[in-house]
């Protein structure tokens, strides 16, 4: 029997550091904002029975639950997709990195006429949090909010491990190896890569320490051969650098 503390209301399993097993229906429902996130289309509820590997009497459960939240909406023929819940959600997430970047970034993605973004560091992998495409041209590549890729692959990755020693990176980076490419990006401000986490496209990115959190990154994506390279990576440093004297 589970007995609960009466003054710290922790129960006994707690106290004896028991590690409580997730909650199945939680992690279900968690997994369908995921698989719907990274759709390219609204999804039938049958792909997403289907998808989630569950029966669709549970599966009819979780999404009238997160539908009741306005965590996923219905079009008209039944299909399902993200609902406007999930932007209030995403608007708390990292507020303060958010508000002292989306000025940078406007101006760099209208500057540079590419599409830029903060990366953050989420244990195995960089999650884009928020992003802003020029506005006039029609060439800028997409970077939606919510997409990831390996921390160990692309300048958003090496330019967060650059934040860190190399054994510093070994103690937190969750067996992930630091890159060598991290030194020189500690030395110059920004780090690049070119063909690593899509074929064809390169990117440029700086490091931002963020007080209290996990590193983050400034980057942009691009696939012209003829960019320079430098003038970029000093103009994201320069944004990084002010970004940074806000969230002091």
């Amino acid at each position: 029997m589970v007995r609960m503390n009466p003054r710290s209301g922790v129960n006994s399993q707690q106290q004896a550091g028991t590690q409580v097993p997730p909650s199945q229906t939680l992690s279900r429902g968690i997994r369908a904002l995921e698989i719907l996130a990274a759709a390219d289309r609204p999804l039938s509820i049958g792909e997403l029975t289907e998808a989630l590997g569950v029966h669709r009497s549970v599966a009819y459960r979780i999404l009238r639950t997160l539908e009741d939240h306005s965590l996923l909406v219905r079009d008209d023929s039944g299909r399902v997709q993200p609902g406007p819940g999930l932007s209030v959600l995403a608007s708390g997430v990292s507020r303060n990195l958010q508000t002292a970047a989306l000025p940078e970034l406007t101006q760099l993605a209208n500057t540079l006429h590419m599409t830029a973004f903060i990366a953050v560091w989420d244990h195995q992998e960089c999650v884009t949090l928020v992003t802003v495409e020029p506005r006039h041209t029609g060439a800028a590549l997409a970077q939606h909010p919510g997409s990831r890729h390996p921390v160990s692959t692309g300048a958003p990755g090496i330019a967060i491990q650059s934040t860190m020693t190399e054994e510093r990176w070994q103690q937190v980076g969750a067996g992930n190896p630091y890159r060598p490419e991290a030194h020189e990006a500690r030395r110059i401000g920004y780090a690049t890569s070119h063909d690593e986490v899509v074929a064809g496209l390169s990117s440029i990115a700086a490091p931002i320490k963020v007080p209290g959190g996990r590193p983050a990154a400034i980057a942009v994506v691009y696939i012209r051969l003829d960019q320079d390279a430098d003038e970029v990576g000093q103009a994201l440093a320069a944004s990084a650098a002010r970004i940074e004297s806000q969230l002091a």
